[in-house]
């Protein structure tokens, strides 16, 4: 028994060798060993012939609602976690994911048409500003600095819907995601209120899922029960609203309730109620 516990105290020591922790200090009362080493579930394999129905829509999940906010904070990394938008930040820095350009003016259909080059993804997250000033209202030489995450408003989802006979559920595939940053005017220096939004790029979800799989998410009950931002996003843990549903115009619910924004917010709630209802009649018939 004592041999077992002096290799017991040894591996714990090897373990906090490398947590950046003063030696002998394990700040908490265990090692994290799950996080680091977590695997992405792979997808119930899907056949075409299998799929009865299918329903395309665009959601939004807007930082500024509570359950959304462990995808916001910490505004600035810690010792065990970051937000999801200093995440997909680093990734795209180091190369390990790809981003899109946004078409959403033109058709949501064409997310992953266009891969944008290192030039371009540096342009956008690190944006030059030529603005600025001293104190004495003389320009200064313009400064490229990273979007920080007090910026990002909220993150646009594309996903499909869909019944599997073969399994007898409705399940969803979540294609893609787009970072939502505020609108700020560039004489003033403010940030749109109306809501506008400036859609930065996009990246393809399945992608991004082993990076997510392995970066911790804040747990609002409890610390002891570790959660990855692909948790979040698999068991659907957080508040969205659908803002397109795939139609024969191809438009979006703000194009045909213009300036009535609770109209928009009630039909994305008819289309979740259509959805719910088609699964429900499913195993009635």
């Amino acid at each position: 028994m004592k041999t077992l516990s002096k290799f017991v105290c040894v591996l714990s020591l090897a373990l906090l060798a490398g947590t950046g922790f003063a030696q002998n200090v394990l700040d908490g009362t265990f090692v994290d060993e799950n996080t680091p080493n977590r695997r992405v579930i792979p997808y119930t394999f899907l056949r075409q012939a299998d799929v009865l129905w299918s329903q395309r829509v665009w959601r939004v999940i807007d930082l500024r609602e509570k359950e959304n906010l462990p995808f916001y904070y910490p505004l600035s990394q810690n010792a065990n976690r970051e937000c999801l938008w200093d995440i997909i930040r680093g990734a795209l820095k180091s190369g390990e994911l790809t981003a899109y350009e946004d078409n959403s003016l033109t058709d949501l259909d064409l997310t992953f048409a266009v891969p944008l080059t290192k030039a371009k993804i540096s342009e956008i997250i690190s944006p030059v500003d030529s603005g600025l000033t001293d104190e004495n209202g003389n320009p200064l030489p313009p400064v490229a600095s990273d979007i920080t995450p007090d910026k990002i408003r909220g993150y646009m989802i594309k996903e499909d819907w869909f019944f599997d006979r073969q399994r007898s559920v409705m399940d969803v595939r979540i294609l893609g995601i787009c970072p939502m940053m505020a609108t700020v005017n560039k004489n003033t220096k403010q940030e749109d209120t109306t809501g506008s939004y400036n859609n930065l790029f996009w990246i393809y979800f399945p992608q991004a899922r082993p990076l997510f799989a392995v970066k911790e998410a804040f747990n609002t009950h409890s610390d002891a029960e570790r959660r990855t931002y692909e948790d979040l996003f698999w068991k659907r843990q957080f508040s969205s609203y659908i803002f397109q549903e795939s139609n024969v115009y191809n438009r979006t619910l703000s194009a045909v309730y213009a300036g009535a924004g609770t109209d928009r917010l009630l039909e994305g709630e008819k289309i979740k109620k259509k959805m719910f209802d088609l699964e429900h009649d499913m195993w009635q018939y």
